[in-house]
């Protein structure tokens, strides 16, 4: 029987140059990242079997094609250069969907005062950084909502915060350092709104390899009902990034409140908007050139 790798390059359709026939070992590794990434974020199901061809060019094409489509990249339905480094990036191990989107089934808490338990914590950080990147992440959603979120020590909240490894019996099994970080699943009874980090990762509260608050700020969103979004600028966005500033875009705050409406401040909250680039009126802060590479800066 052929081996899976061979039979996801011949997938990919006669002509295509993403990869040669007499595949190098490198290049057997990006097929198994492909390979991968599609079944953890787009629901390909291999199962170890053939995919079955279609007339449209095969499964593996078009779940790539909804991959680059969700990323901005060239939709070519092709692992080329730029689609496998977007995948090789650190990132949430929620799936994917599509902008502002709500949880399908729009899974809400009817309880808007929700309780926390944070259940163990990670070595790498004082239980006092813990405890404080964790509030802080909840205080970004609850200043744009009604929600609020209290700590306690002991029994079952309604979100479970817990540092694990590998396979930790919820179907989600995480994948060592880097790659899969952490997620967080739907409200609803039972493991819906708990939270799972990655503890084979180095947490740190600073820019050096993931900063925690940053990333249970994203989790927390699953948490409470949202997806992720196409917008690069928004929190929700799977990849991840740290600039040293942690906020909710107005798309974040669009789609939080779309579930939970607005805060009861009496000035209600903005974030910021990620530019259009056809926008005609739209200026830039600064231009350079890094590694070859023309980058335009604006706000964040």
């Amino acid at each position: 029987m052929p081996r899976l790798p061979l039979l996801l390059l011949l997938l990919w359709g006669t002509g295509s140059h993403g990869f040669p026939a007499a595949a190098s070992e490198t290049q057997e590794q990006d097929v198994e990242t492909v390979k991968k990434y599609l079944e953890n974020y787009y629901n390909l199901n291999s199962n170890g079997k053939k995919v079955e061809r279609q007339r449209n060019g095969g499964l593996v094409t078009e779940k790539l094609k909804q991959m680059q489509k969700f990323f901005g990249l060239r939709v070519t339905g092709k692992p080329d250069a730029e689609t496998l480094n977007v995948m090789k990036q650190p990132r949430c191990g929620v799936p994917d969907v599509a902008p502002f989107v709500l949880t399908p089934g729009n899974p809400r808490w009817e309880n808007t005062n929700l309780t926390y338990r944070i259940e163990n914590y990670t070595p790498d950080l004082s239980r006092a950084d813990v405890d404080q990147a964790i509030e802080k992440a909840f205080q970004l959603w609850s200043n744009v909502t009604p929600l609020t979120f209290t700590k306690v020590s002991e029994g079952q909240a309604d979100i479970m915060i817990s540092f694990v490894r590998g396979d930790h019996r919820d179907n989600s099994p995480f994948d060592g350092p880097g790659g899969n970080l952490a997620h967080a699943f739907q409200p609803g009874a039972g493991i819906g709104g708990d939270a799972h980090f990655d503890d084979d990762e180095w947490w740190t509260s600073n820019f050096q390899d993931y900063n925690l608050y940053r990333v249970a700020a994203h989790e927390f969103g699953h948490s409470l009902g949202l997806a992720h979004s196409t917008d690069i600028g928004a929190l929700m966005y799977p990849s991840y990034t740290f600039s040293g500033d942690v906020q909710l875009s107005q798309d974040d705050i669009d789609g939080i409140q779309a579930i939970y409406g607005p805060s009861q401040n009496p000035t209600q909250p903005v974030g910021p908007q990620t530019p259009e680039v056809c926008d005609s009126k739209l200026t830039f802060d600064a231009i350079t050139t890094i590694r070859g590479e023309v980058m335009f800066f604006k706000d964040r």
